[in-house]
């Protein structure tokens, strides 16, 4: 159908790594399915990142969205966590790009904006709005409620994002 764009959003983590897919026409949205993928934490950590790899390609390739969008992480744990969650979120942005998908980058503030109205709104809040805005989701853990959060905000943002680009 002409004017429909799946998005999947990502939410970027070692541990657990939440992604939502939507399909947005004009300004209705529809929720498709989310989940979270979390490698075991007994591999060592190439293999955790291979795991995030493989199961974010195939969950890319199962629903075949158009476009990827993916949380600019805050860190404020030490240098080590920082370190393995920017692993993580390297291996979140190559998957989809190197699948083809243009992929937009979204901070967490705007994203949190974006679905309450609020650029401090707690992960209740969050879930509260994403179950609004998409009637029938689904979602068993707070990183794939945050995962479609995130492509919400690249669906209202995603006009915009590409009017600048064509600026440039």
């Amino acid at each position: 159908m002409a004017g429909e764009v799946r998005i999947i959003g990502i939410d970027p983590g070692l541990r657990h790594c939440g992604w939502g897919v939507v399909e947005t026409c004009g300004n209705r949205l529809s929720f498709v399915a989310c989940g979270t993928i979390s490698p075991k934490t007994s591999l060592a950590l190439a293999e955790r990142l291979k795991t995030l790899f493989e199961e974010l390609s195939a969950v890319i390739n199962s629903f075949s969205p158009h476009e990827a969008a993916v949380e600019e992480t805050f860190v404020s744990a030490g240098a080590r966590s920082a370190l393995h969650l920017g692993q993580a979120r390297g291996v979140v942005l190559m998957t989809p790009a190197a699948l083809g998908l243009p992929v937009g980058e979204y901070a967490a503030n705007l994203i949190k904006k974006s679905i309450v109205g609020s650029g401090h709104a707690d992960k209740k809040q969050i879930q509260m709005m994403v179950k609004l805005l998409l009637p029938g989701a689904e979602f068993k853990s707070a990183d794939a409620a945050d995962a479609l959060a995130i492509a919400i905000c690249h669906a209202h943002h995603r006009t915009q994002r590409a009017m600048e680009v064509v600026g440039t």
